[in-house]
């Protein structure tokens, strides 16, 4: 029977195909006891399980590159880091050697136990990691019975469950998987900004879908309504291959945008940078046409090796990217990497209790001056063979951007003494990202040659809402009033003192946002290369003036369905 269900568009898309249900991680298991002589069998057989788990997640890791590696590897991480978790191991094989339980019960047991403690927890952040102990049990599970804890997709299926781990949108998409489906879930979190940039259709918030579908079903679903319908007629198949062709014929149509400039309707430039992780992205951004590398992350040389980068390594990790891009300007962000993308050497710390809050960033720099020297040394190297900036992560005071610069000045001084050749000079950047700098950056402007606005993690400090818990969603928005008026305020102060502003996180990489960025005056955005040629379109049907002329109404928005008025009243065609 047709049934058409309501959802929240979160990867634009349209996909038809059999769906594939997968119910919620939740464990069914019923009491099971062991004799005495079986225990050290069955301990045995939960070790080879976690060993198993251990090896699937660690292939997976190797399997990944580039974008996917660094958007996926910090779920694999944490996840990694949960199965050396003393707390649940030790409480599994206490459960299975003193009160005689199977492995299997004694997983449901642990889980529950722990599930307890985190949902007593007063912060939302760690109480939301529920959710990875569940995935990790599930996966620990299915090794149990040697099934494979990743849902193996089939070509043209369209997945529907509960949720959805970064990890395993990745491998699905590369199995053929034509959509997903979600009951729960937001369309700013990782796994959503990941399907966009795989080009996956994803609806979240349908839950509906999860108790009315049975596997080989068949789905329509539009990742840019968030319409779902199940079970389709002939009238609503015809409707999807009409919306099917048209996009084919957009996509013809940006692919003409590659070497068009980002210019509105009444003659503004605009720069669109890239955003990059690999050689392949940087690559990527050249053919599009970017002005140059916005945002090079740095800290996927560290998650992906089990030893530190010494300055060997990250030398030709940066020259390859500056040699790539031909002349135009890279920015290489300087190493961010704090408890919450754990890395393989222990360089990061694993027990800090709020991670967000952490020793990350540039803190973390500071705190390893040999690490910051070799990083700083090998980007100075690289300067020989291109335009470099540097971008300094989470700052919060003048003093922090102090030491870097002091810190830069003698590695470069160290090097001409050496005979390299290095660039005279290399502009150094401060990502605002904390309130705090935000709120000080007229204090300490003055030492910055350029600004980038990290929106994810701004937008997250601004509304003490943590962008992993999905049942935030609603909250984590870059749709509020204090998020404007702070961007407002910083693009503002940029401009009066001549610095160029950035805005770098997911909004400047969304094409519905394009006309409210332009209104606050910002002429520069650093964005995946995925959605390069969208955004570029919309700028390009745009009318500087008249968006500039609308900000006053803009800013002067009480609450989210005002700016999204806003947003629909000035939406270009």
């Amino acid at each position: 029977m047709r049934h058409l269900l309501p959802g929240t568009a979160a990867a634009r898309g349209c996909a038809l195909g059999q769906a594939r249900v997968r119910l919620p991680h939740a464990l069914d298991v019923e009491e099971s006891k062991i004799a005495t002589e079986a225990v050290a069998a069955e301990l045995q057989r939960f070790h080879d399980a976690v060993t198993t788990v251990r090896a699937e997640m660690r292939d997976l890791r190797d399997r990944l590159h580039g974008a996917l590696a660094h958007e996926v590897g910090e779920f694999i991480d944490l996840h990694a880091l949960l199965l050396d978790d003393p707390e649940l191991l030790s409480g599994i094989d206490d459960l299975i050697r003193t009160g005689h339980y199977s492995a299997d019960y004694a997983l449901r047991l642990q889980r529950n136990r722990l599930a307890a403690v985190f949902e007593s927890m007063d912060d939302a952040y760690l109480r939301s990691r529920i959710d990875d102990i569940d995935q990790v049990i599930g996966r620990l599970h299915a090794a149990l019975h040697s099934r494979h804890a990743v849902l193996q997709g089939v070509s043209g299926e369209i997945l529907v469950t509960d949720s959805v781990a970064p990890a395993e949108l990745a491998q699905l998409q590369s199995q053929g998987v034509v959509g997903v489906v979600t009951a729960g879930g937001s369309p700013l979190s990782h796994s959503a900004i990941l399907a966009r940039s795989l080009h996956l259709p994803l609806v979240v918030g349908s839950p509906h879908l999860l108790q009315k579908a049975n596997d080989g079903d068949v789905l329509i679903i539009d990742g840019s309504t968030g319409l779902v319908v199940l079970e389709p007629n002939a009238g609503d198949l015809r409707a999807h291959h009409a919306r099917v062709a048209e996009a084919r014929r957009e996509r013809r149509q940006l692919n003409r945008l590659r070497r068009e400039p980002s210019r509105t309707r009444d003659g503004i430039d605009i720069k669109l940078w890239a955003n990059a992780e690999s050689r392949d992205d940087v690559s990527e951004a050249h053919a599009l046409g970017a002005a140059g590398v916005g945002l090079y992350r740095t800290e996927f040389l560290f998650l992906g090796s089990n030893v530190l980068p010494d300055e060997d390594a990250q030398f030709r990790a940066y020259r390859d990217a500056v040699l790539a891009m031909t002349g135009r300007t890279v920015t290489i962000r300087t190493l961010d990497l704090g408890a919450d993308k754990a890395d393989k050497t222990g360089l990061a710390l694993r027990d800090e209790p709020n991670p967000a809050l952490g020793l990350r960033g540039v803190r973390l720099s500071l705190a390893r001056p040999e690490l910051l020297r070799a990083q700083l040394r090998a980007i100075g190297r690289a300067s020989g063979y291109g335009p470099i900036r540097i971008l300094v992560p989470m700052l919060t005071a003048a003093e922090e951007l102090q030491a870097v610069r002091s810190a830069l000045y003698t590695a470069l001084a160290e090097l001409r003494a050496e005979g390299l050749e290095v660039a005279a000079h290399i502009p150094l950047g401060a990502m605002i990202e904390v309130p705090s700098a935000a709120l000080a950056l007229p204090s300490f402007i003055g030492g910055c040659d350029f600004i980038s606005v990290g929106t994810n993690d701004l937008v997250q400090y601004l509304l003490a809402a943590d962008r992993t818990n999905e049942s935030l969603g609603e909250l984590y928005s870059p749709l509020h009033p204090a998020v404007l008026r702070v961007l407002h305020d910083v693009i503002r102060t940029g401009l009066r003192r001549r610095v160029p502003v950035t805005v770098c996180g997911e909004i400047a990489a969304d094409p519905a946002f394009v006309p409210l960025l332009l209104a606050l005056g910002l002429t520069e955005l650093s964005l995946h290369p995925a959605t390069l040629l969208e955004v570029r379109q919309t700028i390009r049907n745009s009318t500087h003036a008249q968006l500039r002329a609308a900000a006053p109404s803009l800013l002067r928005a009480r609450n989210r369905a005002s700016i999204l008025r806003w947003l629909n009243t000035h939406s270009q065609p």
